[in-house]
């Protein structure tokens, strides 16, 4: 049938997939490294970095590209029957079955009638389709994780990552002192997109932040699907900037919907339920970070390790002149507007005071550290860590340190845990 692989070429041209015309697995750009930044090859998805529907869709984009048509179509058959409210699979099976009768125009080649009433519907999943397509083609490069992650403690056991620009969530693994991926998923943010700053202004926050909690489908309208994970926006960068609005969570979608557009929800970030029952099973609250960009800077591991000894000796001395007593020395790391839950900089100086007028606390002991870091217009390094006092029971604080002409500054302090 040449006229329906004519039809089926354009198809594929129309979803994005020039790379895999020749039948060839989408993979990674092949722009040659330049910089310590991009110095890794790209790496090939693994079989757990996709779940099951959305690999079996990009297989029915890869059989098509190929020309492999007749077995296109008797996946797609299977996939729309399989997952029924899955949209973007609903219309690839129709676009499929419409290329047998005449050439298709673009993804979601309806009627005019139909396409009139629907036009947003169907470029919202043109829109999710191209996502899903340039996610899988440009692959993190091996051995690369996200630059936010500096150091992780034991106890954090995973981190994620999000990429607003290609609509994708990434879990990594935390092992052997070595960040792993391990898992990717589709995910929507905002209406309007990210970088929220007040309530009710339809984007997600930008920024790190953790997961503060887990919340059982049983206890929530069906609209949040498989559950949720409430994260702690606005954090203490945020309060700082004057950002406004709570209630930010990763959850799931109605049980009648798959997947939701790319730009569709109040700020909240929304995964597939399977996807979202894949997390809630696997990450734990309260030590979890979630990182959260417009794009994600990938660098090499090594790199990301040996790129902050500025800070860590700043985060040293103040560990020294605390340990030591030395309370004016241990003051001149924080900043003038530093706040404490409430407490400013005059209250915090009592709190130090008394800390320091016990001999135990000359002696502290610092475990379990973790290093965040978050750069836009500011470079910010958020650390976690456990201090205790010798033979005294250990606390966990969080501290949010600024670079402010070059030296570093404590803005806010606090007992989390």
């Amino acid at each position: 049938m040449p006229g329906f692989k004519a039809a089926l070429f354009r198809f594929v041209c129309l979803l994005c997939l020039l790379p895999t015309v020749h039948g060839q697995t989408p993979s990674t750009s092949k722009n040659s490294p330049t910089t310590q930044r991009e110095a890794a090859k790209p790496g090939a998805p693994t079989p757990a970095s996709l779940n099951d529907s959305e690999a079996r869709l990009l297989e029915i984009y890869r059989l098509t590209s190929a020309g492999q048509t007749d077995l296109a179509l008797e996946q797609a058959a299977k996939l729309a029957r399989d997952y029924p409210n899955f949209q973007l699979a609903q219309l690839v099976y129709g676009d499929l079955l419409m290329a047998r009768a005449r050439p298709l125009r673009q993804l979601g080649d309806v009627p005019d009638p139909v396409a009139s009433n629907k036009s947003e519907a169907l470029d919202a999943l043109r829109e999710e389709s191209r996502r899903r397509v340039k996610a899988f083609n440009e692959r993190p490069p091996e051995g690369t994780i996200p630059s936010a992650f500096l150091t992780l403690a034991k106890a954090n056991k995973h981190a994620i990552a999000v990429d607003a620009a290609k609509s994708r969530l990434y879990l990594f693994e935390h092992q052997n002192q070595q960040l792993k991926l391990v898992a990717d998923f589709y995910v929507s943010v905002g209406k309007q997109g990210t970088d929220k700053t007040t309530r009710g202004d339809l984007r997600t926050p930008v920024g790190v932040y953790f997961i503060t909690g887990a919340v059982d489908a049983k206890q929530l309208p069906d609209f949040y699907g498989a559950g949720a994970l409430p994260i702690n926006y606005p954090n203490m960068l945020d309060a700082r900037r004057g950002k406004t609005g709570s209630g930010i969570w990763l959850h799931g979608t109605p049980s009648n919907q798959y997947a939701r557009a790319p730009l569709a929800t109040d700020g909240c970030l929304v995964l597939a339920n399977n996807d979202l029952n894949f997390l809630l099973k696997t990450v734990e609250p309260k030590t979890t970070p979630v990182l959260i960009a417009q794009q994600l800077e990938w660098l090499k591991a090594d790199y990301v390790a040996g790129d902050h000894n500025q800070f860590e000796h700043a985060f040293m001395a103040w560990r020294t002149a605390k340990s030591r007593g030395e309370l004016s020395k241990t003051l001149s790391f924080y900043t003038p507007d530093f706040n404490s839950f409430g407490k400013d900089l005059k209250q915090w100086k009592t709190v130090l005071q008394k800390d320091m007028s016990h001999k135990a606390s000359k002696r502290l002991a610092y475990d379990n550290v973790s290093l965040l870091r978050w750069a836009d217009h500011e470079e910010v390094m958020m650390v976690t860590f456990d201090e205790s006092p010798h033979q005294g029971a250990a606390v966990t604080k969080r501290q949010y340190w600024i670079r402010q002409a070059n030296h570093w500054k404590i803005f806010f302090e606090g007992i989390i845990g």
